[in-house]
């Protein structure tokens, strides 16, 4: 398995990321729509107030337009206020109160918000609109009376009446002086286009106050038209709009020095000076406007209801979101983990397996855990394996010498030299079998007692075959030995006699009689190799994994023909390793087998002798 992981697979740079991720884009999210939403919801309140400032000023121009003087506008003002939560304020232009809208004392902000003048600025033509020029409620003199507007009425009626005759749909409407004016459906003043037999003259001809009202205004833009050189010629018509009427500078065909640009410009400036001059006793004294509160003109937004709720929302939905978006993220990441607690949760003998579907962390993690379960497993199957090859190898023996005593005890067989015999084998047999066990168990537990000193691999040999050549003699089985040199290595002398001695116990049941074993020691390449050689019956191929599993044997059935307890491979296998060695075998069915120890060598003491 491996133990090392991508920097890009890794768990916690993958959570790591993740979490920056969603909070950069929660963030980011909320920001921008927040900005979004806000902004918006500002420049709504921002443009109402604007409006609303607009509006104001319309209608305060629109009351300079048509009163005298400002007497009357408290109320007017005390209306607006109440509309438009604004505080509204007029002064003169040496900043002398007119109307006030608040308390009395309350200070005015530092600039004025406009300036209402209706003879300079007209704010009924464009709503939300500041033009220069005159505004149109300002009629003055032009006011038509009642029997005039009446008579105007009926003319205007019948001209209707006559355009739609020409397939000509048009709207009368009123102009602040009272005239009426017809306005064809696309918005245009139907005077622009009258048919022929509408065109009779008798609604466009100023009546007595229009006239009188011209003439007036004539007489006080002569002098400006002299002075100007425009000429006598030159005379003021009479001009009617969709909403207003206005006279108009015009040349008399018969004009001196013809109808140039420069000259005509000059008139109307005189005319327009004139009209101020003679509107002037009939519209209000110029005044300043002044909104908001304290000492500032900037007002101040309360976000309506409806602009919070948005604001709410959209968080509310930028937080919904990143709740989904984690949760997801998280239920993926845990999902792992969350199938090893449910099967570490498992009986201990269903030994579950989780699916391994990452190569992070946590799929290393459900690697290990199934190889730990696979490892539990064949130990859980050796255990009860070795629990039985134990119960059989101590129950033979025990059989045996209970059966034999009790015959004795019965009188049935007397205790004759054989039989003590016989029954002292069958002990020394439980006792090899403890003694084994007790081996293996120091060995697994890591307290196997070694006492390591020099050892010469040509003795070590020597000694082993001379304690059991009589054994092997007796077997029919010739026992050799081959040494190359004298290797030395570091070990504890009656351990390896005793692997060595497993070994050759081993090689000698599994040889016939006439075959032989052989003990051979020599020194490769810093290691010293021990091998014992036989030229028995062989092991299959299929067994050889097992050889060094306790109590196996390749005789199935358990038959004692051959001896041992099936212990001693398995404690020659443990024997090597804690001397930090390896132990491997070869075999060939029909030809035998041979048993290979490599152990590490080390450098002959200072003195062999002395050693010895």
């Amino acid at each position: 398995m491996r133990s090392g992981i991508p920097l890009r697979k890794s768990l916690l740079v993958r959570l790591m990321i993740t979490s920056v991720l969603i909070a950069l884009c929660s963030v980011a999210a909320t920001a921008w729509l927040a900005v979004q939403t806000t902004t918006r919801a500002i420049q709504e309140e921002q443009n109402q107030a604007l409006a609303d400032d607009t509006e104001i000023l319309r209608q305060l121009s629109g009351y300079a337009a048509t009163h005298a003087d400002w007497s009357g506008v408290g109320g007017t003002l005390r209306e607006l206020s109440g509309r438009t939560g604004r505080r509204v304020a007029l002064t003169a232009p040496d900043r002398t109160p007119i109307a006030d809208s608040a308390a009395r004392g309350t200070a005015l902000p530092q600039g004025a918000a406009a300036t209402v003048d209706p003879l300079h600025t007209d704010t009924y033509t464009e709503p939300g609109a500041q033009l220069s020029g005159i505004d149109p409620r300002a009629v003055g003199p032009y006011r038509l009376t009642s029997k005039e507007r009446a008579r105007l009425r009926v003319l205007a009626t019948e001209r209707q009446k006559c355009f739609r005759r020409n397939g000509i749909v048009t709207t009368v409407t009123t102009t602040p002086s009272g005239r009426p004016v017809l306005i064809d459906a696309n918005g245009v003043d139907g005077n622009a286009n009258v048919p022929n037999e509408c065109a009779d003259g008798r609604l466009n001809t100023p009546t007595r106050t229009e006239q009188t009202a011209l003439d007036e205004l004539t007489r006080i833009a002569r002098p400006c038209l002299d002075r100007e050189h425009v000429g006598p010629t030159a005379f003021i018509e009479f001009g009617v709009t969709d909403r207003t009427t206005e006279p108009g500078f015009a040349f008399s065909k018969t004009a001196q020095g013809g109808q140039d640009a420069a000259r005509e410009s000059k008139g109307k400036e005189c005319v327009t000076e004139a009209r101020r001059e003679q509107l002037d006793p009939t519209v209000a004294p110029v005044a300043e406007l002044f909104l908001g509160t304290g000492d500032t003109a900037v007002p101040h937004f309360d976000m309506s209801p409806a602009n919070k709720a948005k604001v709410v929302a959209v968080t509310g939905l930028v937080l919904a979101l990143t709740v989904a978006v984690t949760a997801l993220v998280a239920t993926r990441l845990v999902r792992p983990l969350r199938a090893l607690t449910q099967a570490a949760q498992q009986p201990p003998e269903a030994h579950a397996r989780v699916p391994v579907t990452t190569r992070d962390e946590t799929g290393i993690l459900a690697m290990a855990f199934n190889e730990l379960t696979e490892r539990r497993e064949r130990l859980e199957a050796q255990r009860k394996a070795m629990v039985s090859d134990i119960a059989h190898e101590l129950r033979t023996p025990l059989t045996n010498i209970r059966g034999w005593l009790e015959v004795t005890r019965d009188g049935i067989v007397a205790p004759d030299p054989e039989l003590l015999a016989s029954l002292l084998e069958e002990a020394m047999l439980l006792q090899r079998v403890i003694d084994d066990l007790q081996d293996l168990a120091a060995a697994d537990a890591g307290a196997l007692a070694l006492h390591p000193e020099a050892v010469r691999a040509d003795e070590l040999v020597e000694q082993v075959a001379a304690a059991h050549r009589v054994g092997a003699g007796a077997a029919g089985v010739g026992l050799l030995t081959t040494v190359d040199g004298t290797p030395w290595f570091d070990a504890d002398p009656v351990r390896m006699r005793q692997a060595l001695g497993n070994l050759v116990s081993n090689a000698v049941r599994h040889t016939p009689r006439g075959g032989t074993v052989t003990l051979s020691a020599r020194r490769v390449e810093g290691e010293v190799v021990l091998d014992v050689t036989d030229t028995g019956s062989g092991i299959a191929p299929e067994d050889l994994p097992s050889v060094f599993d306790r109590f196996w044997r390749a005789e199935k059935s358990r038959s004692r023909r051959t001896g041992g307890s099936g212990l001693g491979l398995s404690i020659v296998r443990q024997l090597v390793t804690a001397h930090g060695g390896t132990v491997t075998v070869t075999s060939e069915v029909g030809s035998g087998s041979v048993f290979t120890l490599r152990l590490p060598g080390s450098v002959p003491p200072a003195d062999p002798e002395d050693d010895r």
